[in-house]
């Protein structure tokens, strides 16, 4: 709840805001301080969001803190003073971008939406992308209070949940910090996967850059990560489809989960092989082969949910073409590809 409210000021046609203080509510503890701000601060840009945590400028209870940092019931927030778009003044969603968010819900009922996301389509707006699945819903459902409950990388496909309540967000996120969630992906990978089902659990560095990008890499001193590996269908010894249970949720951890067991996901830029890459984009491959196939949780006030999307149409034809590869041709691509 805020104890102090902010005042507009005008400068470059945006608002200043003055300091603004806040305390946590108890049915508000738990969340991360990020998460926390970008609810209280919908109309700053997410990116200006963390430089204002990360410059120090942010103070709980009087200290500087992470983004990552869990908020407890009263405590104090002060957030410094920020510039802020007008309300009504941010740039709308184009019409097509909001109909296609529109046709992708699979499912909605009082608590959540659940969208099978189009590979291409940024979950927020940030880092260049002026609009993303978050900005679209809200601009079809103004009057909701819509938040995400989870994230996909850009090019992920599948399922996307989105909380239609405060308090359901804060439900699903405690779940979701307590391994409640169960969230499983396909993923097509470079070579013939011998390791059986497999649990990886390499650290990982979430916070490096690499020519101003953001990469995340395997490191002993970084976060834990935990992803199983399940084989579903071999391709000879070009490439295998695999199942994937996330165990923790870091940022591209399967990605760099699979490179790491020398098995990078086909047609991922970041971290895959360039050569396996292009092998697939001339059986039709225009994407990064990942799918999050379906999410399963129980309520914390009890009853099951499960949703599953199927594997987008454009990923069944590339497995289609690669199974109608002659043996002779697989085995051949197979000694420049086939490692691990």
């Amino acid at each position: 709840m805020p104890y102090d409210r902010p005042v507009p000021g005008q400068t470059s046609g945006e608002t200043r805001t003055a300091v603004q203080h806040f305390e946590v509510a108890p049915d508000e503890a738990g969340q991360r301080l990020d998460k926390y701000l970008q609810r209280l601060l919908r109309d700053l840009p997410r990116s200006r969001v963390y430089r204002v945590i990360r410059r120090g400028e942010v103070r709980v209870n009087g200290r500087r803190v992470g983004p990552e940092t869990r908020l407890q019931p009263h405590d104090k927030v002060r957030i410094p003073p920020v510039r802020v778009l007008p309300p009504g003044s941010a740039v709308s969603p184009r019409p097509q971008l909001t109909e296609r968010i529109r046709s992708s819900i699979v499912y909605e009922d009082d608590r959540l939406l659940v969208l099978d996301k189009p590979a291409g389509i940024a979950v927020h707006g940030g880092s260049g992308v002026s609009s993303g699945v978050i900005e679209a819903l809200r601009a079809l459902r103004p009057q909701e209070s819509l938040e995400l409950v989870h994230r996909l990388d850009r090019d992920t496909s599948g399922c996307l949940l989105v909380a239609r309540h405060g308090a359901t967000l804060r439900g699903l996120h405690r779940l979701l910090r307590e391994a409640g969630f169960e969230k499983r992906y396909l993923t097509l990978v470079r070579g013939r996967w011998e390791l059986g089902t497999k649990r990886i659990d390499i650290p990982l560095r979430t916070n490096t850059r690499v020519g101003g990008e953001r990469t995340v890499r395997a490191d002993p001193a970084g976060k834990p990560a935990a992803s199983r590996f399940s084989p579903v269908q071999f391709f000879g010894r070009t490439a295998t489809l695999l199942e994937v249970t996330l165990i923790t949720g870091r940022t591209h951890q399967i990605r760099v989960h699979a490179a790491h067991a020398g098995h990078p996901v086909a047609g991922d830029e970041k971290y895959g092989d360039p050569e396996f890459n292009r092998e697939l984009r001339a059986l039709g491959l225009e994407r990064m082969f990942l799918h999050a196939a379906s999410v399963s949780f129980t309520w914390p006030q009890g009853g099951e949910f499960s949703v599953n999307t199927p594997l987008p149409a454009e990923l069944g034809a590339v497995l289609e073409r690669l199974a109608a590869r002659p043996a002779r041709r697989a085995r051949s691509a197979g000694s420049s590809h086939g490692r691990g």
